[in-house]
């Protein structure tokens, strides 16, 4: 039987952790009766989205994302575009894709399961035209994203520092959407349009969104007063977030939003600036993904 050839793809910066080892543990664990393993390490922002295209159009079958959420996006936009696979060792702050489809924390477990060679369908999106696998919104979450970009000090508690910080100041908008032709007007502290269930770190923001039911989550986070923070936080942490009365998920496949300024979204955790004007839609079973056998 023919060896598949697989590129790891490691960023060095995601989630503040050391992958200077990474190689070697690759080297040690994966099963090299079925794998020609090739490594290279991101140099910038956009960095991994090159080395993935320019290896997609090689003959490398699988592609290894070795970060985060981000580094996930990058990589996958570049993959399901020649339909080859994507594995996933989880490096980020958060690894909510990970953590979602059951993928080890630990990396040589994770390894184990990339050995294992079990590939699912799953849906990913496209916010205006960038693609997405997890999460993406606007509100709240995308200006802690647009802050955290600039902070040196990665991972969740610098992620939790900044948030509580901006907190105190930050005004909630009105938002017009119209979910597969019916119109909602919401004044939401965060709108999040959930592929999976969760942020990260097991914050679920979308209890029961499934990646293969053809569907996305409109998660609107009502304004709440501060008090009731520690409450959202223990719907989100305890999976109950649906149960909530802060929270309201609306789901469907074609969606647009309207919002009275231009300003930060953010795609699977990366900031970006974008208009007034936003469309969303699923892409039913569009990404082949190494997951744990069920």
């Amino acid at each position: 039987m023919a060896k598949s050839n697989i590129l790891f793809i490691i960023n060095p910066i995601s989630g503040g952790k050391d992958k200077l080892k990474i190689p070697a543990l690759i080297d040690a664990n994966l099963d090299r009766s079925r794998f020609n393993p090739n490594y290279s390490v991101t140099e910038y922002v956009g960095h991994a989205a090159e080395i993935a295209e320019e290896a997609a159009n090689k003959n490398f079958d699988i592609i290894v994302a070795v970060g985060g959420d981000g580094t996930i996006n990058e990589i996958g936009s570049k993959v399901l575009l020649q339909n080859k696979v994507l594995g996933i060792i989880p490096f980020g702050s958060g690894n909510g894709l990970a953590r979602f489809l059951k993928i080890p924390m630990n990396p040589t477990r994770a390894i184990q399961v990339i050995n294992n060679l079990h590939v699912k369908q799953i849906d990913t999106a496209t916010f205006n035209d960038k693609v997405y696998f997890n999460m993406a919104g606007m509100g709240f979450d995308a200006h802690i994203s647009s802050v955290f970009a600039g902070n040196k000090k990665r991972g969740f508690s610098g992620y939790l520092k900044v948030g509580l910080k901006e907190m105190l100041d930050y005004m909630p908008e009105t938002y017009t959407i119209v979910i597969d032709g019916k119109s909602y007007t919401r004044k939401a502290f965060v709108v999040s349009i959930a592929n999976s269930s969760q942020y990260g770190n097991n914050a679920h923001i979308s209890p029961l969104a499934s990646v293969s039911d053809g569907l996305l989550d409109v998660c609107i986070v009502k304004n709440f007063p501060l008090y009731r923070l520690p409450v959202l936080g223990y719907y989100m942490m305890t999976g109950n977030t649906h149960k909530s009365d802060m929270v309201e998920i609306i789901t469907g496949k074609e969606i647009h939003i309207s919002r009275p300024k231009e300003g930060a979204i953010h795609i699977d955790g990366e900031p970006f600036f974008m208009g007034t004007e936003i469309d969303i839609s699923i892409n039913p079973l569009s990404l082949n993904i190494i997951v744990p056998a069920e």
